[in-house]
């Protein structure tokens, strides 16, 4: 197992991009940190529309009200990992990916793994004033609620873990997109689903700005992080792939 501050890493922080984009994006990094020609690689995202990023294996009838994301004007999008739906606003999400060689995670069990990859964010959590912690297998928690989940997916010799966490939410608007099995869920139910997440924003009041330049000193304690950009090279390949696989419905519809 290698340690954080035995790799390059290189921040990419760009200006917000649409959804599908962004599914672009994580794929072709972690397909050049598989093939040696880019360096283990923090991405934060900025998103440019709201939209509903839904597990690589999960139905979209069964995750999404079709009718409430077109009234709000959600984008319905699919990415490569596993794992559940996540509820995207710009301005009230903070989205990251870690794209690190697999020998990075050699040895450990996917949980491991998962918790490995979450340390540095928990520990960034933890320096704002948040009790937070990680809750197997992909959530990150705190004493007030659920803050984020984690997703992963394995390239060649590399490794995709992107997190998703609530810096604020309109839960009410979540509950009209989402299907968290609204047919079984009582106004009590309901409630209690709202609950479940409690934002960065309300547990520490600071600027979504102000959290994220929190998580990039948590991690340069660890690292020696170098800023970077996107090549013209790779900034094509990922519009490409986005036009013809992630805005397509052939993908987006892959589990009907």
């Amino acid at each position: 197992m290698t340690g954080w501050n035995e790799l390059p890493w290189e921040l990419i922080h760009m200006e917000p991009q649409p959804a599908a984009l962004h599914m672009a994006l994580d794929e072709i990094i972690t397909q050049e940190v598989s093939e040696g020609t880019r360096a283990p690689t923090l991405r934060i995202w900025e998103w440019q529309e709201a939209a509903v990023v839904i597990g690589r294996f999960q139905s979209l009838r069964n995750e999404i009200e079709a009718e409430a994301a077109t009234r709000h004007g959600i984008r319905v999008v699919r990415r490569i990992s596993g794992g559940g739906a996540m509820f995207i606003e710009p301005g009230n999400t903070i989205t990251y990916s870690l794209s690190v060689p697999k020998q990075f995670v050699a040895g450990m069990t996917f949980q491991e793994s998962y918790e490995f990859l979450d340390s540095w964010v928990i520990e960034a959590l933890r320096d704002i004033g948040i009790d937070a912690w990680y809750q197997p297998l992909n959530d990150i928690t705190s004493a007030g609620g659920k803050i984020g989940g984690a997703a992963q997916a394995r390239r060649g010799n590399a490794v995709l873990h992107h997190v998703t966490m609530a810096y604020d939410i309109d839960a009410d608007k979540m509950l009209e997109v989402l299907r968290i099995g609204k047919e079984k869920l009582s106004d009590k139910g309901t409630t209690s689903a709202k609950k479940r997440v409690d934002p960065i924003r309300s547990q520490t009041g600071m600027s979504r700005e102000a959290v994220i330049k929190a998580m990039l000193d948590a991690f340069r304690k660890k690292t020696a992080l170098k800023t970077s950009t996107l090549d013209t090279s790779t900034l094509e390949q990922a519009e490409k792939l986005a036009r013809d696989r992630f805005l397509s419905n052939d993908w987006t519809q892959l589990v009907p």
